[in-house]
């Protein structure tokens, strides 16, 4: 079945230059060319990936991201300018899986799309093995990508819940940032450790009690993360 891309942005030029290349690749490509547009394509359709501009008419991209995330753990790669660090790590904390940045080459963002779609193709054949994982009061849904702490669930993003498995799968393992880096985002990614930083950070807001005083998602002072439930 082909994979659905739903491609965000306000400059028609840029849009239609990546819908034709992903759609020689085989893909099917629905285009937004504003933020209200994009949200409503995005409650109303299912899609394996959305490529979401920063800066969008109506509403902004952060915005979106947002409110996408509060139904949906769709991977979303973010369009930001060149350079701008800030933009980059705003967009991680509001729930971006990864960001390209402005000027691009469409190759990088064909090969960006094909890597994450690969993640999680690999993610869905290891459900067959075991499709639930437990540890404490923490449950793991593989199969439907959901997660459950004292029967209650807790909606993470698709990066948070790869990043929650790897670590409670390895309970007691501490992996450095790098590690984490290479093994969640892929060796090709092209963002720093903060990165990392970041979604521990979001992943403690969403399922300790205390964030501050972590129980589940540990830190090895200069070393990594580790979980112990």
């Amino acid at each position: 079945m082909a994979k659905r891309v739903l491609v965000v942005d306000d400059e028609k030029l840029i849009v239609k230059g990546i819908r034709f290349s992903l759609e020689q690749d085989g893909m099917e490509v629905e285009c937004a060319y504003d933020g209200e547009e994009a949200l409503k394509f995005a409650t109303e359709n299912t899609y394996d990936m959305i490529l979401l501009d920063l800066m969008l008419p109506k509403m902004d991209g952060f915005e979106v991201c947002q409110r996408i995330r509060e139904f949906s753990d769709v991977p979303i790669v973010m369009l930001t300018a060149k350079g701008d660090d800030m933009d980059k790590i705003l967009g991680l904390e509001y729930g971006a899986d990864d960001y390209i940045t402005k000027p691009f080459n469409i190759l990088e963002v064909k090969a960006r799309i094909k890597a994450i779609m690969r993640r999680t193709g690999t993610k869905e054949e290891k459900t067959t093995k075991k499709s639930v994982i437990e540890n404490g009061d923490i449950k793991l849904d593989l199969e439907s990508r959901r997660l459950y702490i004292c029967g209650q669930e807790i909606n993470l993003t698709g990066r948070e819940f790869e990043l929650l498995e790897l670590l409670v799968v390895n309970q007691n393992k501490v992996f450095s940032r790098e590690k984490l880096l290479e093994l969640v985002w892929g060796v090709d990614y092209p963002g720093d450790v903060r990165t990392v930083d970041v979604h521990v950070r979001r992943l403690r807001e969403k399922i300790e009690p205390n964030p501050s005083e972590p129980r589940y998602v540990h830190t090895k002072w200069g070393v990594g993360y580790y979980y112990r439930g």
